[in-house]
């Protein structure tokens, strides 16, 4: 039988029992567009196809080859790998799609939606229910408050002061319903609960909380699945890293996030539709296997110190973030802020299309939305003084609070007057009950009129019959911890770091160009022609010339500091979206680095080390070379660990010319060992700088300059070992090992610690939250 006459056949359904997509039987036996030739034949290729190999293969529409051009891509040659596309038609083919998208983009996800109901395929939908909600958090109160040592976390548990934290209600038994395909708009006056809330059902909220009550989706409690991966809170700070552009920025998420149940779903499209004899739309295929790899431009997300993206578009990345991701329900807080009324109009409105197509479930908490805003959503939650006051269709909103006896306006929003009516400053310009006096209803009143009223009434009753389980979608609720494996993570996570890494270049050059210079001023200070190998106070001079440049290799890691601090309000956000664990952040922020380490310690050590006049032995040479080098990588660890610990940049700087004041005095030159007092010594033999000073001097007063007995001294210790015992030194040659070893040792140490930091530390609440 030929291709086109394949082509035109039809085929049974086959039934898939173990599929977590089949919902239903009823498709299209045949495709309802006539079919040419040519046409036919590409679909018949493209259906012989093993089902791994047809999900990622596409029929491109006719493009403009060029530089970058896939091989037989061109101009819309027959059947393709859409991951070998060259970037040119990526960006034609994604253009030309999204710029339909744009100016249709209900359309668009109409098209899609039509795609997978016509093989019988449902999207998981999920409800959100939350009963008896509670959080109270233990506040300080008067002086308490204020940072001192008297109030500090450790005095409280010494109990040096009386506890002076008092409980403080922010919900109070609060319960609802979130619909999925209908946008909920939240909304309430400042300090009425609405983050706690949001953090709430997303199963976000501080372990600091009292919490009690139920948060279930689809019937299932959180502790069925992971809340994390399975909805997304998306704050109202957009946190990104700026070096980044948009591009790799939603790349970089949907690789540490997977498709989820995604690719689950596009294998059993094309299996249903190769067995229905359905071709479908060859834009909608394409595009559909070509999402999340082209969607984004390439341009810099930017900070405050780079330029980059509008706060309109910075905030679309936010949400993009978790959109590639496997989050089914969105909650997202005061996502207007620093945006136009125009703009946030278009971001609602875009997402609204989405929730209602696509079954999505969405509750947005916005600030005095504009009436064209408002008017896009379907429910109103109503949140004041931690209380619910009304939840349930916005049509109705209007009506209850007439039946309380107040009515918005005809020229005021809506929204505006929501938030205005149970505030005891503004609600008596809304009374309308001519015939009774005025008088304040404070928002108890306002939450015992919503339970009689038929709105309130409905949702109780809905709440009494539990979630029928056996409708919740198999793939609506996502188990896994992690989208993809551990060494997926990692390398997601190298990826970045040596993309990072080119674009903060001018850092690491800066540093190296730093080295040079003070090795240049080194030489001046310590040059050759006058450094004398003739006294034990000669020594001392090679001595100092050596732990100058043991201090200038430490003093090279302080920019780690900047670096690890600057990046941590991003790695926080992710790590609580469970993008990736904290080893998989730490090991490419330390193993990658390692190789600009060379260069860095080279530039020094190769200038300085034959103009200064150390031990001209090739092998003394390198030795020294080896030692800088890992004593770069324990000072680089040391502030890499002091940044994550401190997570404020303030803080770190603090605590870090601290370490490095403690190190200095007690490290053996500054005051040799002897000269430390008893309660001190302990600071000197955990000092790196001190394993340092002994292997660097070891290896070069037991060189061949050194080795010299003076005849004004009856000892015959060499010239190199008196150098040694008159500094504090060990003289012995294993001190070199001991002092690699240890520098060797607590590279890992501080890294291990640094780890530690970032899985257990919680984010600065005043720069993250």
């Amino acid at each position: 039988m030929d291709a086109t006459a394949e082509i035109h056949k039809v085929a049974s359904m086959r039934r898939d029992s173990g599929s977590i997509w089949r919902r239903g039987d009823d498709v299209f036996s045949r495709s309802s567009r006539d079919e040419d030739d040519e046409e036919a034949l590409r679909w018949a290729a493209l259906e012989k196809l093993p089902t791994y190999d047809r999900v990622r293969r596409a029929i491109l529409p006719p493009l403009d080859g060029g530089e970058g051009a896939a091989p037989g891509a061109a101009a819309g040659k027959g059947v393709v790998d859409v991951h070998g596309l060259g970037p040119r038609e990526r960006r034609a083919l994604l253009e030309r799609l999204v710029r339909v998208a744009d100016e249709d983009n209900e359309r668009f996800l109409l098209k899609l939606k039509d795609r997978l109901e016509r093989v019988g395929i449902e999207m998981p939908t999920i409800e959100v229910r939350f009963e008896h909600l509670v959080a109270e958090a233990e506040v300080r109160v008067g002086n308490s408050g204020l940072p001192t040592v008297l109030n500090s976390e450790a005095a409280n548990a010494l109990r040096i002061l009386p506890n002076r934290k008092r409980t403080m209600p922010i919900l109070h038994d609060v319960s609802g319903i979130i619909k999925p395909r209908r946008m909920t708009l939240l909304l309430g006056p400042p300090g009425s609960g609405k983050t706690t809330l949001l953090l709430a059902l997303a199963g976000r909220l501080d372990k600091d909380l009292k919490v009690s009550g139920n948060v279930t989706y689809n019937g299932h409690g959180m502790e069925e699945f992971v809340p994390e991966r399975t909805a997304a809170y998306i704050s109202q700070h957009d946190l990104h890293i700026g070096e980044m552009t948009v591009r790799e920025t939603l790349a970089f998420s949907a690789r540490c996030q997977g498709v989820g149940t995604r690719f689950d779903m596009l294998t059993e499209l094309s299996r249903r539709e190769k067995a229905a004899n359905i071709k479908p739309d060859a834009d909608i295929d394409a595009f559909m296997k070509i999402l999340g790899l082209e969607m984004c431009a390439d341009t810099m997300v930017g900070d405050e110190m780079l330029r980059g993206i509008s706060g309109g578009q910075r905030k679309r990345v936010t949400t993009g973030e978790m959109l590639v991701g496997p989050a089914k329900a969105l909650f997202m807080d005061e996502i207007s802020t620093g945006l136009d009324s125009s703009t946030t109009f278009q971001i609602v409105n875009s997402l609204r299309q989405s929730v209602h197509i696509l079954g999505g479930t969405a509750v947005i908490s916005l600030l005095q939305p504009a009436p064209e805003t408002y008017n896009l959503f379907d429910d109103i939650i109503l949140l004041s003084d931690g209380q619910v006051v009304y939840q349930g269709p916005r049509d109705d909103v209007l009506e209850f609070f007439e039946s309380v006896g107040f009515k918005c306006p005809e020229r005021k929003g809506v929204a505006d007057f929501l938030q205005e009516v149970t505030s005891k400053k503004d609600q008596k310009q809304y009374w309308v009950r001519g015939d009774e006096s005025y008088r304040f209803v404070p928002v108890k009143d306002f939450v015992r009129a919503f339970q009689s009223f038929h709105t309130g009434r409905a949702i109780r009753k809905e709440l009494a019959v539990p979630f029928d389980k056996s409708k919740s979608h198999p793939a609506a609720l996502t188990t896994t911890r992690y989208g993809v494996s551990g060494t997926e993570l990692l390398k997601a996570n190298i990826g970045r770091e040596i993309l990072l890494m080119k674009r903060n270049s001018f850092v690491y050059m800066f540093r190296t160009f730093q080295l040079i210079l003070m090795s240049f001023i080194a030489m001046t200070l310590f040059f050759r022609t006058k450094m004398k190998r003739d006294s034990v106070t000669n020594g001392g001079i090679y001595m100092g010339a050596l732990f100058f440049g043991v201090l200038m290799i430490m003093f090279n890691g302080f920019s780690e500091l900047a670096l690890t601090v600057f990046k941590l309000p991003v790695f926080f956000k992710q790590r609580d979206l469970l993008f990736y664990p904290a080893w998989a952040y730490t090991i490419p922020s330390w193993i990658l680095k390692i190789p600009i380490t060379f260069v860095e310690v080279g530039g020094y050590v190769f200038i300085t080390y034959y103009v200064m006049g150390f031990d001209p032995n090739v092998g003394r040479f390198f030795k020294q070379y080896l030692l800088m080098l890992a004593i770069n990588q324990m000072a680089a660890s040391l502030f890499r660990f002091i940044g994550g610990a401190a997570r404020n940049m303030i803080v770190a700087n603090v605590f870090a010319s601290f370490m490095l004041l403690i190190f200095m005095v007690l490290g053996g030159f500054i005051l040799v060992r002897e000269k430390v007092k008893k309660w001190w010594i302990w600071g000197y033999w955990i000092s790196p700088l001190m394993y340092a000073q002994n292997a660097i001097s070891v290896n070069e007063f037991f060189g061949h300059s050194w080795d010299k007995i003076l005849n004004s001294t009856a000892s015959n210790e060499t010239l190199g070992v008196q150098v040694l015992k008159y500094r504090g030194v060990f003289p012995e040659a294993k001190w070199y090992w001991i002092g690699l070893g240890a520098m060797l040792g607590y590279t890992l140490l501080f890294n291990a610690l640094f780890t530690l930091a970032l899985t257990y530390l919680k984010a600065m609440m005043d720069r993250y939250e």
